[in-house]
């Protein structure tokens, strides 16, 4: 009896485990797991493909650069190589990029404009006099400001805000490291292509360098003819591709431990540093930027962060990449340990016969994923620098509908291919490439020193010898590498640095003319006693219809507008001035999208709009979505206005200092406090009804008897009625573009930097709204030259 129970107690078990093993196997019914599961997989995917693309090529050319510098003489120089090689990996990528500098990105935002953007936050370090108060009250501004316990922290802070020329150094700085990212992106694809292609001399003997070069011409035009279409597309595509890729340099280099010599393990020990520079010397010192080119890449993990999250991109490094290649170098290196002359092509020599052509496939697709990712690299740097007023503006094209920070810039798609085009057909020696891309990559990595050191002085705010051992540890190690790639700039590498330095100049003279500009209209804005002597006509007749006019100026009225009543008829019943700024944060919640305040006295029907945008946002609404949100904003900021008495006698009451009026606080119906020059639109889903409905709803509620309430309410329908009015009657964009031109007795260099240079990249970049795709029935224009 006894037995029977625990027989069937065993098979009710055995049963319940079957089932839990069914339930498992069994395909999920809820579509929010499966959803859920493929997001998580095609993540682990793109993370691959667009972030670790280019330091997983870098096994292809290391040890070929850094020994045409250092020839092998003996097993010693290959383990003293092979340390350097590893202790390069373990300070660079992971040390500082890995573990300290993506902890530096401003909100998931990557790249040296994320580090000057989140500098600028905490302190007014930006160039151009556009700051406003309220602009600290947005909820994605998250200021932290440094405590005042921190002596050195505030000084700092101080210094740096008083401080024009500390402006002036941190925006070179900033400059200088971008100009370097865009000439990495022009330097990569060159590289990684050309020396996964040089592979085929290895296995065909009648392959010429002229063939390789063809070869890769070929395949550097379909790259760049794909870049259009996006990196979640391509990346779903090329990220199992680079995942086969890792696990190929794993697996090669276990076999070529377990073939040739295990002694290389002996690399891990620093001493042989030592041995190599002792025996080599002066090329030792010329083999270091060779070294470098292992940790190739690792800026390009920090500008691509905005794709991914930290968490995910040092998971994948610490447990993936980097132990793949670690691998692959211990396996190169054990190779050579066997064939000492065998360095031209170190990496192809080293694969297995029976797999090189799967190898030789997959690298190639490994080179062409890690140029696109220091592409996309290229294209947010410059994405940021333009919305933080450092490059001209260029077209934009959104390539994902749920990613906003995958984009495509045609003009620099097409400039860096013909940019590499030169470069490979020219210089087609992976040796003197190599050395290009070395000065590139330190240039980028010396200014994220820099600027990293910044941030953990002002906003990190930790102690100060944990930031000097960073800043002299690392600056330190990338001045050495420095040095030995500008000892060789004269092979062919300066062109790189040619070109560095006229991007760089490109975006200081943007930066300089835009700030000449906007500094002097706030000088000759127009008087608001002028305006009060118009009267509410203006001086001229009034038409039905909102005019929207587009300038640069967030406070004062633009001295452009007077342009427009003396050389229009008439002007529209209502006039808003639209500004389009940019925040130092990556992102400006809708709801907070724009500022509102009156110019003048209500029967003038004048307003001010600031429409505040972060450099990640994107800007996809047309016109009609526009005018629709920036209406709706209006009426909720006249209602907000109207709910305080005291405001509105206010408002009534213009004063020329916008910043006295932004800087009112009012309280929401709900106990909360907001700005009143910040339209909280979550705040008035109840409170924006209009006149008539909310009688309606209030019935059965006393009548208000004091007169003044009354007045206010039938003032407040009354201006709404006349807004819808204005609506329905159009609206007309009014563009003002106001050029500038040097006097005649300024100095020859502000003349020919203002007048030609400035002038023609205002010129041919892209206009502020073409974003909005504006009717030439809706769009009216006035141009004024401005004599600085």
């Amino acid at each position: 009896m006894i037995l029977t129970t625990r027989i069937i107690q065993r098979r009710s078990s055995l049963g319940r485990v079957r089932g839990l093993i069914r339930s498992m196997l069994k395909p999920s019914k809820s579509p929010a797991l499966k959803g859920m599961i493929m997001r998580r997989i095609m993540l682990v995917f793109q993370t691959l493909g667009v972030v670790f693309g280019d330091v997983g090529t870098s096994p292809l050319y290391t040890f070929s650069v850094m020994f045409s510098k250092a020839p092998v003489e003996g097993n010693e120089d290959v383990l003293g190589a092979l340390s350097l090689v590893l202790y390069t990996l373990i300070l660079i990528p992971l040390i500082k990029y890995v573990l300290i500098v993506l902890w530096a990105n401003d909100d998931g935002e990557g790249g040296t404009f994320a580090l000057y953007s989140l500098i600028c936050r905490h302190a007014k370090a930006s160039l151009l006099p556009d700051q406003l108060p309220s602009d600290a009250r947005i909820s994605s501004f998250r200021l932290k400001l440094p405590s005042p316990e921190l002596e050195r922290s505030l000084k700092i802070k101080e210094r740096l805000e008083t401080s024009l020329t500390m402006k002036k150094l941190l925006l070179m700085l900033v400059l200088a490291g971008t100009s370097m990212v865009i000439a990495d992106g022009v330097v990569t694809p060159a590289m990684s292509v050309i020396s996964a292609v040089s592979g085929l001399k290895i296995g065909v003997s009648a392959v010429t360098q002229e063939h390789v070069v063809m070869i890769s011409v070929a395949f550097l035009l379909v790259l760049f003819s794909v870049q259009k279409y996006g990196t979640s597309k391509v990346g779903l595509i090329v990220g199992p591709a680079l995942f086969i890729w890792f696990c190929s340099l794993g697996g090669i280099g276990i076999y070529n431990l377990v073939k040739y010599d295990t002694r290389v393990l002996r690399g891990f020990n620093p001493v042989y540093i030592y041995y190599f520079f002792k025996r080599n010397s002066t090329n030792a010192w010329y083999s270091l930027g060779g070294c470098l080119l292992c940790a190739t890449g690792s800026e390009a993990m920090f500008a691509d962060l905005c794709y991914f999250s930290v968490r995910s991109v040092q998971l994948t490094f610490v447990f993936l990449v980097l132990p793949c290649l670690v691998l692959g170098y211990l396996g190169q290196a054990a190779y050579l340990m066997a064939n000492h002359g065998d360095t031209t092509q170190a990496f192809f020599s080293s694969v297995p016969s029976g797999a090189f052509w799967p190898v030789f496939l997959i690298a190639n697709v490994a080179a062409l994923i890690a140029s696109r990712a220091m592409t996309t690299a290229t294209f947010s740097c410059i994405k940021q620098s333009t919305s933080l007023g450092c490059f001209p503006r260029l077209k934009i094209i959104h390539t994902s509908r749920k990613f906003m920070g995958q984009i495509y810039i045609p003009v620099v798609n097409w400039f860096l291919l013909a940019l590499t085009l030169v470069l490979v057909c020219n210089i087609s020696s992976i040796y003197e490439i190599g050395n290009a891309y070395g000065i590139a990559e330190l240039g980028v990595m010396m200014m994220s020193t820099v600027l990293v050191t910044l941030v953990m002085l002002l906003i990190w705010q930790i102690h100060i010898l944990i930031v000097l051992s960073f800043a002299i540890i690392f600056l330190g190690l990338e001045l050495t590498f420095f040095s030995s790639v500008l000892w060789s700039v004269g092979d062919g590498s300066w062109i790189i640095l040619v070109f560095a330095v006229v991007t760089f100049l490109i975006m200081y003279i943007w930066n300089y003319g835009s700030k000449l500009k906007y500094e002097t209209e706030v000088k000759q804005k127009m008087s608001m006693d002028l305006l009060r002597e118009l009267g509410p006509n203006l001086g001229t007749v009034r038409a039905p219809g909102i005019g929207l006019l587009y300038n640069e100026l967030a406070k004062g009225v633009p001295e452009i507008f007077g342009h427009f009543l003396t050389t229009l008829p008439a002007v529209h019943s209502m006039i808003i001035f639209v500004c389009i700024k940019y925040v130092p944060v990556p992102v400006v919640p809708q709801n907070e999208r724009f500022l509102f305040r009156r110019v003048c006295p209500k029967s003038y029907h004048i307003f001010r709009c600031v429409a505040r945008y972060g450099y990640k946002d994107v800007r996809k609404e047309n016109h009609q979505t526009f005018e629709q949100l920036l209406i709706e904003s209006l009426e909720k900021f006249i209602h907000r206005e109207a709910q305080e008495r005291s405001l509105e006698s206010d408002g009534d009451k213009d004063s020329d200092s916008e910043e006295h009026s932004l800087s009112k606080v009012l309280i929401a119906p709900n106990g909360g406090v907001y700005s009143l020059g910040v339209p909280l639109l979550a705040d008035f889903k109840d409170t924006t009804k209009s006149f008539s409905e909310a009688s309606t709803s209030d019935e059965q509620s006393e009548t208000p008897t004091d007169p003044s309430i009354f007045d206010a309410q039938k003032n407040l329908e009354k201006e709404l009625f006349f807004i819808r009015k204005a609506k329905e009657c159009g609206v007309v964009y009014l563009l003002g573009h106001g050029n500038i031109r040097a006097r005649k007795d300024s100095w020859f260099i502000k003349k020919l930097v203002i007048n030609y240079f400035y002038a023609f990249l205002r010129k041919n970049c892209r206009r502020e709204v073409a974003n909005l795709s504006i009717s030439h029935s809706q769009l009216m224009q006035v141009s004024m030259t401005y004599m600085v």
